[in-house]
């Protein structure tokens, strides 16, 4: 399903106003539901998921105050404005007595319908029309119009308000963490913390302390007490990156975070109670992992309550220009090149490459061309490893080791020869890719 625009429900008996409020709308990216008696919009509401009501109130059989009476009943989370030709204080107050949230007398122009529709309508649902009329195209972060993206962009819209627990599955670079800041800081618990934890950068030894706090006393070094990541997201959201090196004695742990809702410190017996949502993020095949009996399966099913793929960029080629055009403006802002552009050649390479390291990858070549090039980035000002022809689609066939040794080169070039990222490119770990290396 596509990111939508935000629904509009409007009810009067009278055509031509229909018409006309129908298209000032239209041309601010509104999508409209129109209806000419009250039992007619009741049928819409019922149907459709409407963001924000607009009627009149004078109409014949049922008007237009049953109705916001009828929509505030049934439908409370649906906002209401109320237009009318014939002004009064009284009906004015009854309207708004009644939930609606504002009052427009006709005749209004549509810079005054707008205002109304921006007043009435709630935060989120304007941001719903303003990135569509802008065609950014930029959602919380995330960036593209695919329909990769778009199907990402609803499951976020879906699980946003609720405390649902999130498994983010997806390769190095794709942006997993984006991701679950998207889901976080678009809905209802935005203004809670959100708190966010690479499981694989801690110790291991020190992960079970680190998440969850300690008693003073409950191990050597432990000289006060002290609050966990859990603790300090209470009541927001804890992002929980490469969950798939989490330690098994941290994997129950977090089990009874999940079934309990509570969380004890390490050297403490009581456990707390605490509010909060937990999204998990990994790049690695958890259930190989337990089948390899390294990942618990009863937290596996705990965690992917909903889960969310987040697409390769080798999936979504058509987001590559838009791509490259914000880290153009990022980095060329940076190193004092504003105006820099890439050719239609250069970005034929982009867009021709296959991009293991993803988005990441994509950022980190087009910085580095940046950097090497004046006023328009050149196929000259790419990097080496952009050139060559992928091995999967080369007309000369090769061995298994050598398409493996030219995969490597590639990555390795990608990553600007970081070990450990082109390892977790790879999926391998680091002593495994030096011994390729050797």
């Amino acid at each position: 399903m596509a990111y939508r625009k935000a629904n509009i429900l409007i009810v009067d008996d009278d055509y031509d106003m229909l018409e006309l409020v129908e298209r000032h709308l239209q041309k601010n990216n509104f999508y409209c539901y129109k209806a000419t008696s009250v039992k007619e919009g009741i049928g819409i509401l019922k149907s459709n998921e409407i963001d924000l009501l607009i009627t009149d109130l004078q109409m014949p059989e049922i008007n237009g105050m049953e109705l916001i009476k009828y929509v505030d009943e049934h439908f409370p989370e649906v906002p209401k404005l109320v237009i009318t030709g014939y002004p009064s204080v009284d009906g004015a107050l009854s309207a708004m007595k009644s939930g609606a949230l504002d009052y427009l007398v006709k005749p209004f122009t549509a810079e005054e319908l707008i205002k109304s529709v921006e007043k009435s309508m709630p935060l989120e649902k304007q941001h719903y029309k303003s990135i569509q009329a802008s065609g950014e195209g930029i959602y919380a972060g995330i960036i593209g119009r695919s329909e990769k993206i778009n199907q990402l962009i609803d499951i976020i819209e879906r699980v946003k308000n609720n405390r649902a627990t999130v498994l983010i599955e997806g390769e190095s670079g794709t942006g997993k963490e984006l991701v679950a800041r998207a889901i976080h800081y678009k809905g209802s618990f935005a203004a809670n913390p959100f708190i966010a934890v690479n499981c694989g950068a801690i110790p291991k030894d020190l992960l079970e302390s680190e998440l969850f706090g300690y008693k003073k006393g409950a191990f050597t070094g432990a000289v006060e007490n002290r609050d966990g990541f859990f603790q300090a997201a209470a009541g927001g959201t804890i992002f929980l990156d490469e969950i798939g090196t989490a330690p098994l004695n941290v994997q129950i742990r977090l089990l009874r975070v999940l079934q309990e809702k509570e969380v004890r410190k390490v050297g403490e017996q009581r456990a707390k109670k605490i509010e909060i949502r937990i999204i998990a993020a990994t790049n690695s095949n958890l259930k190989e992992m337990i089948k390899n009996e390294s990942f618990r399966e009863d937290l596996y099913y705990r965690l992917n309550v909903v889960n969310i793929t987040t697409p390769p960029l080798r999936d979504r080629k058509d987001d590559i220009p838009q791509l490259s055009q914000h880290f153009l403006k990022k980095y060329g802002r940076e190193y004092g090149k504003p105006q820099i552009r890439i050719s239609d050649k250069a970005m034929e390479i982009l867009i021709r490459y296959n991009w293991p390291g993803n988005v990441r990858e994509l950022e980190n070549a087009l910085q580095r061309a940046i950097i090497m090039s004046d006023s328009e980035i050149e196929i000259a000002n790419l990097p080496e490893y952009l050139k060559y022809p992928d091995p999967q689609i080369s007309s000369e066939l090769q061995s298994l080791e050598a398409m493996e040794k030219a995969h490597i080169k590639r990555v390795l070039a990608s990553v600007q020869n970081n070990k450990t990222k082109a390892a977790e490119i790879l999926q391998i770990d680091r002593k495994t890719l030096r011994n390729k290396l050797k």
